[in-house]
């Protein structure tokens, strides 16, 4: 059996229920208001930043630092978000004062979904994309229009900082890296040089040639003990002679003469022949030498191609450091500064405070309309003739000896709505 069929209806349940409807009303007002005054309210401010193009050409001279924009910005947006830099920019700006229970990390959670950092995609070109940023935007949320300046434009700073930073650190990294790879070299090509000095001095190469030489000086030995030979044949022969045709005592002082002479050509020939032995020795050792300096020579050769291409890349990379560091590559420049907001970007305390006075007004309806629902009680000759299908004769109304006197409004509206029927 539902309550509510007519506007009499509807005003007579007004009235019953008119303290009702009117305490939730007001509670509902007073939270409104008390809402919208604790509302804080919240200001954006935005910083935009181009990603330039290199002012010296690629074709020209080339940058070391390699890979995407938008991974380069990736990382630097990683660094900017960290748990340090977070309470860098907190304390500086004195973010979050007002909270003194509030714990650091909380602040840098805070601070994190307050800050957001975009990057808008550049042109593709073709069906090709390169991963390129154009433009890179920085927006901050907060409670005044000054913080929300600041904070933006602090953002964009370090942005642009951390970029030409990070960049000057990799060009300088692969500069060192080269000079590191250069000196290494220097160093190997110092001690191969070193060493083929000593392995000449040990087989006695130290001068170019040196086997042409020993085997000249072979020849000579083998001509001096020739000679050596012919005299000592010589010498006997003489002996031979001085025997036969001397008296003893002549032969006898010829022989000793002669064979002293002897003496000292055997002696000639020992030196000569170990001189010579020595030279053979080496000479028959010489192809070995000869492969260990060809491998010496080959891998002298390998060690100053290497320091020629590593010299090449680090006058590549010292290059592209001055470029870098001249600011004449891939840069970011700020092209919107961070300005005050001139308006909040959150709702106004008014349309908060009429929102909550309409939630309250319907709220108020509502529970007065389940509590009719919840209890159907036939209070009018209307009511029992839609109900039961039948008017009654006589309408009783309902006298309270008690109760106070009836108001004008009260009998106005009674009058209005016609007899009442007793409740059942």
């Amino acid at each position: 059996m539902g309550p509510i069929y007519s506007i009499s209806d509807a005003i007579d349940m007004l009235r019953r229920r008119a303290r009702l409807i009117l305490g939730v009303i007001l509670l509902g007002s007073v939270l409104s208001l008390i809402m919208a005054m604790r509302h804080q309210h919240e200001y954006e401010s935005y910083e935009v930043i181009q990603i330039a193009r290199p002012v010296v050409s690629d074709e020209l001279a080339r940058s070391t630092v390699e890979g995407s924009s938008a991974r380069r910005l990736q990382l630097i947006q990683q660094i900017l978000t960290t748990r340090g830099t977070m309470l860098e920019i907190i304390e500086k700006y004195g973010l979050y004062d007002d909270l003194p229970g509030l714990k650091p990390q909380a602040k840098v959670n805070m601070l994190r979904s307050a800050v957001r950092i975009e990057g808008i995609a550049a042109a593709r070109e073709g069906y090709s994309d390169d991963g390129a940023i154009s433009v890179l935007s920085i927006t901050a949320r907060m409670p005044t229009p000054e913080l929300a300046q600041q904070v933006a434009h602090e953002f964009g700073h370090r942005t642009v900082e951390l970029s030409k930073q990070t960049r000057i650190e990799n060009a300088r990294a692969t500069l060192n890296f080269f000079d590191a790879q250069k000196a290494a070299l220097e160093q190997d090509i110092e001690a191969l040089d070193a060493e083929i000095e000593a392995y000449r001095a040990t087989h006695q190469l130290s001068l170019p040639g040196a086997v042409e030489a020993r085997r000249d000086e072979i020849s000579t030995i083998n001509d001096g003990l020739l000679d050596i030979a012919r005299e000592r044949i010589q010498i006997e022969r003489s002996m031979e002679l001085a025997a036969q045709s001397e008296r003893p005592a002549t032969a006898e002082r010829l022989r000793k003469d002669l064979s002293e002479q002897l003496a000292t050509l055997d002696a000639q020939r020992d030196l000569l022949e170990g001189r010579k032995n020595a030279l053979e020795r080496l000479i028959e050792s010489s192809p070995e030498v000869e492969r260990a300096l060809g491998a010496y020579d080959r891998s002298l050769d390998q060690l100053r191609d290497q320091l020629a291409q590593v010299v090449s890349r680090r006058n590549e990379a010292e290059m592209g450091f001055l470029i870098e560091a001249e600011r004449q590559a891939e840069r970011l420049t700020v092209i919107e500064e961070a300005s005050l907001p001139d308006y909040p970007v959150t709702e106004s305390r008014k349309k908060i405070a009429l929102l909550g006075l309409a939630g309250s007004i319907g709220v108020a309806l509502g529970l007065a309309y389940v509590l009719e629902w919840r209890n159907p009680v036939i209070r009018s000759a209307d009511q029992m003739e839609r109900e039961l299908g039948f008017r009654p004769v006589v309408v009783v109304p309902y006298l309270d000896a008690s109760a106070p006197r009836r108001s004008l409004w009260q009998r106005l509206t009674r009058r209005f709505r016609g007899p009442r029927a007793p409740a059942e």
